[in-house]
């Protein structure tokens, strides 16, 4: 289901935090209906470019642009078109599934009289009706970021951002969630635009890589596309992550991204 129509376009994007370049000068496009992977290690740049696509970072230089606003230049309309799942917890576990729709409904803008309706389509379409009224603190992980999904596409937005959307989760609860945000796209047209450095994941989910360390991208392309050019017989994405980023594939990151990846593990259970 993949058009060719540009959802989001890349120019020089660059962020500085001091001294520290931790995006450096990037450029690229995303189509409408793609579903699209950062891989690349913590401490890569995935998170932070992430954040200014969202708007909550704003660039040192250049622009992009989702669905034809710029981040810079129109960070409203940019947020009632996108969606946002972070690594860390954003639901709040006092709270029922319910009472979470309700609150993320209302802080999206939702239309009063269509609150209730679009709520209970969500619920449906994630298979959480009978944990409606369950508070959030008593669900699994899976569940928790079922619902988190389902509060960022209340709004019915284009693009849906996620920070590694399946950290702490169990093998089973992450092909849940895939299958999920799969039928997102193919029911709704969702571009799912995602970060990881995990291998298999992308592999298995992604329409197109982009292979990002150290603030740059490597390459963009399939994960086939990806393999082929490493003229390696049988090479794996690793091996076509070695071949473009010229390092292995290690979590790494500061202490900082270290700690964050411990919590959230420890929250998802």
């Amino acid at each position: 289901m993949i058009m060719n129509e540009k959802i989001i376009e890349v120019k020089n994007l660059s962020k500085h935090f001091g001294q520290v370049l931790a995006v450096k000068d990037i450029s690229f496009e995303v189509k409408r209906s793609e579903i699209f992977a950062f891989l690349g290690p913590n401490g890569a740049g995935k998170t932070t470019t992430i954040k200014m696509f969202i708007t909550l970072l704003a660039p040192t230089s250049g622009d992009a642009t989702i669905s034809g606003y710029s981040v810079i230049h129109h960070p409203a309309e940019v947020r009632k078109v996108i969606g946002y799942v972070p690594q860390m917890i954003s639901v709040d576990g006092a709270l029922t599934v319910q009472e979470n729709l309700m609150l993320m409904a209302h802080l999206y803008d939702v239309p009063y009289r269509e609150r209730n309706e679009r709520i209970q389509q969500m619920l449906a379409f994630l298979n959480l009706e009978k944990y409606a009224q369950s508070l959030v603190r008593t669900l699994s992980g899976g569940m928790i970021r079922k619902l988190e999904v389902g509060q960022a596409m209340l709004h019915h937005p284009h693009l849906l951002f996620l920070d590694e959307p399946t950290t702490g989760l169990d093998p089973i609860a992450k092909r849940n969630i895939w299958e999920h945000l799969a039928e997102l796209r193919d029911t709704f047209g969702t571009t799912i635009f995602f970060s990881t450095h995990n291998m298999e994941e992308a592999e298995e989910t992604c329409d197109r890589v982009a292979i990002m360390n150290d603030g740059e991208i490597a390459v963009i392309g399939s994960v086939s596309e990806l393999k082929d050019k490493t003229n390696k017989k049988d090479a794996t994405l690793e091996d076509a992550f070695i071949f473009f980023a010229g390092n292995s594939l290690e979590p790494g990151g500061n202490f900082h991204d270290i700690k964050q990846t411990r919590q959230t593990h420890h929250r998802l259970g």
